[in-house]
């Protein structure tokens, strides 16, 4: 058993928010990865694709989510399951962003569709094919 304590959560920020680790195998030695997400107003995440299934639950604001090409609005309260190996964009809602909670198996990595990278995407994203575990699910 490990208690992960608030003080020694580890946080990440990205252009699109802050992730913080509750929970992964090397933060509380966790056979699966928690994280929360805090998306600033406004934010439109990069198309990418996990090669786990990953279980989203909004905690505050909204967003819709972009996935295999259909567009699902989402809210306080609303879990998703999106499937291993489906593209998938989000959009925080204008005004007050979302805050989530995430939950992946362990060493589940992310990447690009298609292989390639975003023009814009940040120095924390896959570059083409590359497949890696995010930082905050590590």
């Amino acid at each position: 058993m490990s208690v992960v304590l608030a003080g020694e959560s580890r946080k990440v920020e990205t252009p699109n928010g802050v992730m913080t680790t509750l929970a992964s195998p090397t933060q509380g030695r966790a056979g699966q990865a928690v994280w929360r997400v805090d998306a600033r107003p406004g934010m439109v995440g990069p198309v990418h694709v996990f090669d786990a299934e990953l279980v989203w639950t909004w905690l505050d604001g909204g967003a819709v989510v972009e996935l295999g090409g259909e567009r699902y609005e989402v809210g306080a309260g609303d879990t998703m399951v999106l499937p291993a190996d489906v593209s998938r964009q989000m959009f925080a809602d204008a005004e007050r962003g979302f805050v989530s909670v995430v939950v992946a198996p362990a060493g589940a990595q992310v990447y690009n569709p298609g292989g390639v990278s975003e023009p814009d995407a940040c120095d924390l994203a896959p570059k083409d094919a590359e497949r890696l575990v995010p930082p905050w699910a590590r």
